[in-house]
């Protein structure tokens, strides 16, 4: 059965997405030495020591709903209305079939004809996409083979596991937010090449955004029905609230490494947790005995706060206030023009505060797009996150969400302008009210699979 949205909450999310997008007042990007750690070697070392130490649960959260058929929109785009950008990508396609993980799985005689190209481009369209072939415009992007491991032809899904074990804990899980209809089929996939302890949910409807028409109307489908949209990743804090381990590693699905690169990527993950173990202990000891040196102490170690926060704490349950939130430490690779989000100093009614910023949450103004290019940094969700106080209780996720940083999404569905909100991204306000430290990490942490090409560039060769 539907959900059936109540007319409060229609008129609520109707005042949000036909009023002004909100927008966030950049001060400056976070650097190295303001807002940005660079570890020394020795730093690097002691932090994954005390990880390796480490003898409780951790967790890995990794949001994996998103559908394959993006990484393949390029095919159908030629499809539709040819030009020289999707011809050149369907070009290199088509040339390096062969190199693609997933090729292996292909039956010897449709190789060849693959190979050969002895039939028509929409019939291989279709056999790579169709249910009646590979059914990778169906399938969730997670079960779509990336890479080879010697013999073995793995997953997002399978590799993500594998990666995460070898941190060497002996109770660690993963959590999964995917599509559960696929749930039986990543399950078997995920025990096919290792027992793991695996949980899975799926976004609730009825944290979907309904769809509104240009005019102001509700949008309707052709049962009469609401038309409701998923309302983005910011969706899932109701997901994360509900894991209470110390240490939670969230990434997203289809960034993984190459098994070539594993080390790296696990070397990393175990200084992020290291700074994490570390800057609770330093915190708690703060907290304890509550005064503005020692907590300008802390800040100076870790460039967490802004001088505003500092100055706002007159009294000693200010400063126990300001510490004793969940905490996230964020790796942050050097800005190579992705597209996405970064580290800012922002302004949010005279308080300025460190978050990772979206683009579409800055304005048009010469003066904040002129700060928003000259940022060092970019965000690859790799963060370490700890859910619970400075003494280990578990605290409500969503006390510490800025639920005014919502995004105005504009799509178009059969054919027609809707509009529809995002709730408040789940690392950008999802996590605004969190204590957050920004590390820089080596970009080849940062190997994200956007489309099916991706796999050709040499981060992803073997």
């Amino acid at each position: 059965m539907k959900y059936q949205f109540t007319e409060v909450e229609i008129l609520k999310q109707k005042n949000k997405v036909f009023s002004h997008n909100p927008e966030l007042e950049l001060v400056e990007p976070c650097r190295i030495g303001e807002g940005v750690l660079r570890l020394t070697s020795a730093e690097k070392e002691n932090y994954s020591k005390m990880y390796r130490k480490y003898t409780a649960s951790v967790s890995f959260f990794i949001p994996a709903s998103g559908s394959g058929s993006r990484m393949f929109q390029f095919l159908h785009d030629f499809l539709d209305e040819p030009n020289n950008e999707n011809k050149s990508h369907v070009e290199r396609f088509l040339n390096s079939i062969s190199d693609f993980a997933f090729f292996k799985q292909i039956p010897t005689e449709m190789q060849n004809v693959l190979l050969n190209q002895s039939i028509s481009f929409e019939a291989i369209v279709a056999y790579l996409l169709d249910k009646d072939g590979l059914n990778f415009g169906h399938l969730p992007k997670g079960l779509i083979p990336f890479h080879n491991n010697e013999t073995e032809i793995l997953n997002p899904f399978q590799e993500q596991v594998i990666q995460g074990a070898e941190l060497g804990k002996t109770d660690l899980s993963f959590h999964f937010t995917i599509q559960l209809a696929y749930e039986n089929e990543i399950q078997n996939a995920i025990q096919s090449i290792k027992s793991s302890k695996t949980s899975f949910s799926e976004q609730s409807v009825e944290t979907n955004s309904i769809a509104f028409k240009e005019n102001g109307e509700v949008f309707l489908n052709d049962e009469n029905e609401i038309v409701s949209r998923p309302a983005g990743h910011g969706a899932l804090l109701s997901h994360l609230n509900k894991i209470n381990d110390e240490i939670i590693f969230i990434k997203n699905i289809d960034n993984v490494q190459h098994p070539k690169n594993t080390a790296i990527a696990l070397v990393t993950w175990q200084e992020l947790g290291g700074v994490l173990l570390q800057f609770k202990k330093d915190a708690l000891k703060v907290f304890l005995n509550p005064t503005i040196e020692s907590l300008i102490g802390i800040n100076n170690k870790y460039q967490g706060y802004s001088d505003s926060q500092i100055e706002k704490c007159s009294t000693t349950e200010e400063i126990k206030a300001l510490l004793n939130r969940p905490t996230r430490v964020c790796g942050m690779v050097k800005n190579e023009g992705q597209p996405g989000g970064g580290p800012f100093w922002i302004n949010d009614q005279g308080v300025i505060s460190k978050q990772i910023v979206e683009k579409s949450q800055i304005s048009n103004n010469a003066d904040q797009n002129k700060i928003l290019i000259q940022s060092t940094h970019f965000n690859p969700v790799l963060i370490a996150a700890s859910p619970n106080s400075l003494e280990g209780k578990n605290l409500d996720l969503n006390e510490f969400c800025d639920d005014k940083k919502y995004f105005i999404v504009h799509k178009k569905h059969h054919g027609q302008k809707i509009r529809f909100i995002e709730l408040p991204g789940l690392w950008n306000g999802g996590m605004a009210f969190w204590n957050t430290i920004f590390v820089e990490v080596p970009n080849v942490t940062f190997s994200p699979v956007k489309t099916v090409l991706d796999l050709l560039d040499e981060a992803h060769k073997d």
